[in-house]
């Protein structure tokens, strides 16, 4: 019974004992978004880059923040009449990551938790075969949520201060704002961001 005891309170988080660690990180981004009844199936790739610390309260858990300059979109093909091409959608965001990460060996943890992130700026671009329908705009920031908010979860490979992983996020906010047009409350664009990062981080 004392055995046990002391093994339990071994593996209690101590913040007296826990260890901080640095480092920065980047990969790709492979997102779209999502809607209650579609799920978009084109992918824009996109990429991330930031900085991260790693609080380990012991040989199992750790709380790792993040913060982050992320990209984030849709992407779209079509082909019709008129020209075929592809539309993108782009939205940069500084997102920060907060992670609860478990390790279940030496080498592999999983981590999950939610994420915050704040819109920068967007661009939406038109590639077509018909270079007259080409296009390049920036987005105007008012026309969508500037928060957004989901939930992360992932898994990671540790290799002393070396780690590569993947993590899909999951977007729990509408990126367009509601508007009243003709009496009628229409959202644009309607879809939540969906998101799987591949990364690679050195930690110092």
């Amino acid at each position: 019974m004392i055995g046990f005891t002391q093994t339990a309170m071994a593996q209690e988080p101590n913040p007296e004992q826990c260890q901080v660690r640095f480092g920065v990180k980047g990969g790709v981004n492979f997102s779209n978004m999502y809607t209650d009844d579609v799920d978009d199936e084109n992918v824009l790739t996109g990429f991330h880059v930031g900085v991260f610390a790693k609080m380990q309260f012991n040989d199992n858990i750790a709380l790792q923040p993040e913060l982050l300059y992320t990209t984030k979109g849709s992407e779209l093909t079509y082909n019709n009449a008129f020209a075929e091409g592809t539309a993108k959608f782009r939205l940069n965001y500084i997102e920060a990551p907060v992670l609860l990460v478990v390790n279940l060996t030496d080498n592999l943890n999983v981590h999950a938790g939610p994420y915050f992130a704040y819109l920068i700026d967007g661009k939406a671009t038109n590639d077509s075969d018909a270079n007259f329908f080409d296009s390049e705009e920036e987005l105007d920031n008012d026309d969508f949520n500037k928060f957004d908010f989901g939930l992360s979860a992932g898994l990671g490979f540790d290799f002393d201060s070396f780690s590569v992983g993947a993590r899909y996020n999951y977007g729990l906010t509408t990126v367009g704002k509601d508007r009243d047009f003709g009496g009628t409350t229409y959202t644009f664009p309607d879809g939540k961001n969906s998101a799987i990062n591949v990364y690679a981080a050195f930690s110092f």
